[in-house]
């Protein structure tokens, strides 16, 4: 899994004129998800970002999380992260899982998202529609974050406490 995360004072989603999510101070998050992905990887990358510390603290230093400041999210799925351009100038997105296997994967990791920070904090795109989304960006401050860097870190800290 491949997120984009964006610190924001607000951001909004709307399909056809209507809102589909929203969220407050936060982060909006674009996620794509690869041929691959588990739900593994889902809970591991929904834990680095709630925890991941962006926001100041008293002293001015980024030093607070998004569960510190009772922030909420707006999370946005986005296949074309997982677009390769390496060969030409038209992306290839056949990393990029197919749409029956990533919806309910997507899901999960909202899911996780809610209960880490809140059901009525957790605003939702329109999977596999075309959406337009306002974000009123704070800083900006922008991460990209990528479930398999954070897997294998994961994975060698587990190998090396064994050890």
């Amino acid at each position: 899994m491949r997120a984009v995360i964006q610190r924001v004072h607000g951001a909004v989603c709307r399909v056809d004129g209507e809102i589909t999510g929203q969220c407050k101070r936060g982060f909006c998050v674009m996620l794509g998800i690869r041929e691959g992905d588990d739900e593994l990887e889902a809970r591991l990358l929904a834990d680095k970002i709630v925890k991941m510390r962006v926001f100041k603290d008293e002293n001015g230093k980024l030093n607070r999380s998004l569960l510190d400041v009772g922030g909420s999210m707006l999370v946005i799925s986005n296949f074309t992260l997982c677009g390769d351009c390496h060969h030409g100038n038209r992306p290839d997105f056949g990393a990029a899982m197919k749409a029956d296997r990533s919806k309910p994967l997507y899901e999960y990791f909202v899911r996780l998202i809610r209960e880490r920070i809140g059901e009525e904090k957790v605003g939702c795109g329109m999977f596999g529609g075309h959406m337009h989304i306002d974000v009123d960006l704070n800083g900006p401050i922008t991460i990209v974050m990528d479930s398999d860097k954070i897997y294998s870190k994961e994975r060698k800290t587990q190998s090396d406490t064994a050890s």
